[in-house]
């Protein structure tokens, strides 16, 4: 079962049009925050890794049986999350079938989202990714790891991974808030240089999801 994922997966990261999607997910959080982040993050990665990404990304619940169309799914919000049995069994296929999830904590997330990754991989812990990891090496380099792009509590910007068989499944950007960074330039005020940064790393996560 687990090969017919794989090569399913394959088929869609490989044709013209690829395409991501958004996490609906329950339990009250904001999971709409950051509307034009992934939009603005597809664009700047078409337009400089050579991505084919649909300009607009879907939106997806994790028990439905899309979300095995989407190489990349993203999670972002301010507040709880609660994953039903239906969405831990199905994400775990996911994840284990050649899926990735990107979990972009917004500034609140923190506190519910851990017991939630327990559902889902019950026997493994989320481990600190060095600044040596391909992610952060390539297009774009850098060299202290995950880039800081607001301040929140003002604790340094943190990666934690979940490992399968040496593969990375599933990413969590702490005191990081890569999407804020990802949005249209009015919405943060964040200079261009911030934003770039955030764009870059961004695209250093695509790059991984493709040619890994």
């Amino acid at each position: 079962m687990k090969k017919l994922y794989f090569l399913f997966l394959f088929t869609i990261i490989n044709c013209y049009s690829q395409e991501i999607a958004l996490v609906k997910y329950s339990g009250g959080g904001d999971w709409y925050a950051n509307p034009t982040s992934l939009p603005n993050l597809i664009k700047y990665c078409n337009a400089n890794i050579n991505t084919k990404i649909k300009p607009k990304p879907a939106t997806v619940e994790l028990s439905s049986p899309d979300l095995f169309s989407y190489p990349y799914i993203h999670m972002t919000g301010h507040g709880n999350v609660v994953f039903s049995d239906s969405d831990t069994y199905n994400l775990r296929n996911y994840l284990l079938g050649g899926g990735f999830l990107h979990i972009d904590d917004n500034y609140g997330m923190n506190q519910y989202i851990g017991k939630e990754i327990k559902k889902i991989f019950p026997t493994d812990e989320l481990v600190e990714i060095p600044a040596n990891h391909v992610i952060f090496q390539k297009p774009y380099f850098f060299p202290d790891g995950l880039p800081k792009i607001h301040e929140h509590d003002g604790k340094r910007a943190q990666a934690f991974g979940i490992f399968i068989k040496n593969r990375l499944v599933l990413l969590y950007t702490y005191e990081c808030d890569l999407g804020d960074g990802w949005e249209d330039a009015e919405v943060n005020n964040d200079p261009l240089e911030i934003r770039e940064k955030a764009l870059k790393m961004g695209a250093n996560i695509m790059n991984y999801i493709f040619t890994n």
